[in-house]
């Protein structure tokens, strides 16, 4: 039987300063991307030079251990296979670039995000923390000490460095489009998850509704997880209720909820937009293609994910680099307020 060989011997830091003949913190400030305006470029291309030539790889843990925070960004939702996400995650990792690793973590069976996920989420260290759409009494029990922005999340912008979408000019214009198409009655089909931003999609639009003369249906009361089979059933069953109180057409809470009522219009005979018109919240790429193609409040997920990325960068920026050193991370400003929704009308209205 023939003898293993041995396990390779692990490259430590030590090793990379021998070979190159720097001291380990040189090695450290190098492999960390902070030599920039405190080592000198010939002892930091010795140092890359040894990294690559003995295949040094940073201890991540150990580093994040001695720096009481590891590289990690970390992004908590409660719907992370829902495509508005991918946007969101887009625009986070064009902000962190290289600097940070993003992770992405989702709440337990599409619940909302709490205190017990963030817990549970600090012993990696995080660098920051993420969080969209958290229940209302998320920030009563989160723990301190993590720098945390909160992204769609109404109502807790005293409390918390908040990223939120004023709803209120795309909820005003869906309203007046619909108004201007003769409906008079409108269904609604509304998110199972109890987030404050569902609730705020839900109010606005029955207070822009009633300025247009329309009434948006409080019963049934039809709500649906982010699933179309989910929802087109939940919208089945709603149906000969809305249909019997006159409605003429049906908004959904998202998009993922919205292509349900097209499915469940589809199999049901229900012509769109001629026997009832649909819309959403969200403007998925995929409501382009739909057919007929879904009429939405666009709310630009990447942007959303863009302007939380500026506000953590901004809780977390190291302190000042030496006055002849170049800053490793450009901090951008906080963004100026709420990102504004609009309105993409297509064929389903």
């Amino acid at each position: 039987m023939s003898t293993p060989s041995p396990a390779p011997r692990r490259v430590t830091a030590a090793m990379v300063a021998e070979r190159a003949g720097t001291s380990i913190a040189t090695v450290s400030l190098v492999v960390n991307g902070k030599a920039r305006g405190r080592i000198s470029d010939e002892n930091a291309a010795r140092v890359l030079a040894a990294v690559a030539e003995l295949g040094y790889v940073v201890d991540g843990a150990a580093s994040a251990l001695a720096r009481g925070t590891s590289d990690i960004v970390v992004l908590l939702a409660p719907d992370l296979p829902n495509p508005f996400f991918g946007r969101v995650i887009k625009g986070v990792q064009e902000e962190l670039s290289e600097r940070y690793q993003l992770l992405l973590s989702a709440a337990a069976s599409g619940e909302q995000p709490t205190a017990s996920d963030v817990r549970r989420l600090s012993s990696l260290r995080p660098a920051g923390l993420l969080v969209s759409a958290p229940g209302s009494d998320f920030l009563d029990d989160v723990p301190p000490g993590i720098p945390l922005v909160l992204l769609d999340a109404p109502g807790l912008e005293e409390r918390a460095a908040t990223v939120n979408y004023d709803l209120a000019p795309g909820v005003e214009a869906l309203a007046r489009h619909l108004a201007a198409r003769g409906h008079r009655v409108i269904g609604y089909l509304d998110g199972a998850t109890p987030a404050a931003t569902y609730t705020l999609r839900r109010e606005l639009l029955r207070a822009a509704a009633e300025r247009h003369g329309m009434i948006l249906l409080a019963e049934p009361d039809v709500r649906s997880g982010p699933d179309l089979a989910e929802a087109a059933a939940a919208t089945l069953a709603a149906l000969p209720a809305w249909r019997a109180a006159g409605a003429t057409a049906v908004v959904a809470a998202a998009d993922t909820l919205a292509h349900g009522v097209l499915a469940a219009c589809a199999s049901a005979g229900i012509r769109v937009p001629e026997d009832l018109a649909v819309a959403g919240f969200d403007d998925l790429p995929a409501s382009a293609v739909t057919a007929p193609s879904l009429t939405s409040v666009a709310l630009p997920g990447d942007a959303l994910g863009r302007a939380a990325a500026h506000r953590l960068l901004a809780l977390v920026a190291p302190a000042p680099p030496p006055a002849d050193a170049t800053p490793l991370v450009a901090l951008p400003e906080a963004p100026p307020g709420p990102l504004a929704a609009t309105l993409t009308i297509r064929a389903s209205t």
